[in-house]
């Protein structure tokens, strides 16, 4: 009966064994089982497939020879004197030459003795994990250079408007301390701020770019909505960029084209200037290049001028004028068209060689136009034409005396 027992006892614990060590070597983790002298003892079918070394290639050989630590080529056998169940990250190449870090625990085994007789050592590929810590790191370092060296504030807030990141260099621009919004909701420190509607509409799932001002500095933000799986805006990141240099600068830019234009603006008057040379008669002389642009200047500014002095001439003298372009003599016609309408003659003076054969080449008819050869001869066929004018006035008025 005692036999019986105990044969029974024996078949038990060998199923056992057999169970476990089939559990072993069906595992996910990669078990290794090495003696003192680095021999490999075990090797399961996880070890297999991650390394590539099938389990009688490995049974046998050195394991820190079959799969050597990278940069650590005593890895191994310290761990044969280290207790303790913190975990190994080593690196390692695989049989097709592939590199794959692992996340070891290990498990010293004692002889009968009590004596280091290997170590059993269970191993999980973590290559995806750390590759993911090393772009979450990069990112995270970037970010920081970004932040740490640009005038900007980096920043979130979740649905309800509270700080939950709040940091960059443009922090200390605004004399805050780094973090310190953290926890504290926008719309209350900033109640009443030109910036609280683009908060809102991101928070209703709208991106927006705004520009405002608090803490004495110009800011140029960025808004964007930060949504779950379902498509919900459950917070908001935003990047704010301290732009009171280039605002301070496009002032500066908009005061200085100001002054160019008014200086501009005195600089045509100069150039075309009206002068009432006798009762009735208006002179411009013009002077440099006459172009289309000037013309129709020149037009707006003589016409307004003949209605104001109800002037009866207008003599455009052209003697300082080098140059006109295409549509220049165009507007000359229009000009003294114009002049016709408003009961004056218009009278061209002064018109140098070259710009007659520019006139000229285009075709343009000038006989029904009044053209001398300089102001003086002009203002004579004024005077002449006024003093008929006053002649058959007081011709007329004679026989109604009479």
């Amino acid at each position: 009966m005692t036999v019986s027992t105990a044969s029974r006892e024996e078949v038990e614990v060998e199923q056992l064994a057999r169970r476990r060590a089939l559990l072993l070597q069906r595992a996910p983790l990669a078990i290794v089982q090495y003696g003192a002298d680095l021999r490999i003892e075990d090797w399961n079918e996880a070890a297999e497939r991650l390394f590539g070394h099938a389990r009688q290639e490995a049974l046998g050989r050195r394991v820190d020879e079959l799969l050597p630590a990278s940069g650590d080529p005593d890895a191994w056998r310290r761990l044969l004197a280290e207790d303790g169940a913190a975990p190994r990250v080593l690196s390692h190449v695989r049989k097709d030459g592939g590199a794959a870090c692992f996340e070891w625990r290990h498990q010293r085994l004692l002889d009968e003795r009590g004596e280091v007789g290997g170590v059993g050592v269970f191993g999980q590929d973590v290559t995806e994990r750390i590759e993911q810590n090393r772009r979450y790191q990069q990112k995270e370092l970037i970010l920081q250079t970004i932040g740490q060296t640009l005038p900007i504030v980096i920043w979130a807030i979740d649905k309800e408007g509270i700080f939950t990141f709040h940091e960059g260099k443009g922090v200390e621009v605004a004399g805050l301390q780094q973090g310190e919004h953290v926890g504290k909701n926008v719309f209350e420190l900033y109640a009443g701020s030109d910036g609280n509607e683009p908060l809102r509409r991101a928070l209703a799932g709208e991106g927006s770019h705004s520009v405002n001002s608090t803490h004495g500095v110009f800011w140029e933000n960025w808004e964007i909505p930060v949504r779950d799986e379902r498509g919900d805006v459950y917070a908001v990141v935003g990047l704010t960029l301290d732009i009171s240099q280039a605002k301070s600068t496009e002032q500066e830019l908009r005061t200085k084209l100001e002054l160019i234009e008014r200086q501009q603006q005195v600089i045509r008057d100069l150039s075309t200037p009206i002068i009432q040379v006798w009762d009735g008669v208006l002179t411009l002389p013009m002077i440099g290049v006459l172009d289309s642009q000037r013309t129709a200047e020149v037009m707006d500014t003589l016409l307004e001028a003949i209605s104001r002095t109800g002037a009866r001439y207008a003599i455009l003298d052209l003697t300082g004028v080098d140059m006109v372009d295409t549509k220049t003599a165009s507007y000359l016609l229009d000009l003294v068209g114009a002049i016709r309408l408003l009961g004056a003659e218009g009278i061209v003076t002064g018109i140098r060689s070259n710009v007659a054969q520019t006139i000229v080449s285009l075709g343009i008819d000038l006989n029904n136009i009044t053209t001398l050869g300089n102001l003086r001869a002009a203002l004579q066929h004024c005077i002449r034409q006024m003093s008929k004018e006053r002649a058959a006035g007081a011709m007329q008025a004679a026989p109604e005396r009479r």
